[in-house]
């Protein structure tokens, strides 16, 4: 996966690796069975499900109108355009 180094990802703790490929990602502590965690800790991984919940809500919501959850089949030339209808769509839903 390639990501812009000025950008920070914000991940879960399925993308262990991401922070030795990129210098800016977040991730979650884990806790083993010898090293549970501390309070300090459990506040750090809610505060950084937070941040991470309100793009998976997005995303979700996104998924609903098939664009992102299916193979798209139409011209790869206008799925720009779609996509970016879909979004003006859903930031209409939300202002509304």
């Amino acid at each position: 996966m390639r990501i812009h180094p000025g950008i920070e990802s914000v991940t879960d703790t399925g993308y262990l690796g991401m922070g030795k490929m990129h210098g800016k990602s977040t991730l979650p502590k884990k806790r083993s069975k010898k090293n549970p965690l501390t309070q300090e800790d459990k506040a750090a991984n809610r505060a950084i499900s937070r941040r991470r919940a309100l793009n998976e809500n997005v995303i979700g919501n996104l998924k609903r109108f098939r664009i992102l959850a299916d193979t798209y089949r139409n011209r790869r030339r206008r799925f720009g355009l779609r996509f970016n209808l879909i979004a003006g769509i859903y930031n209409y839903e939300l202002a509304c």
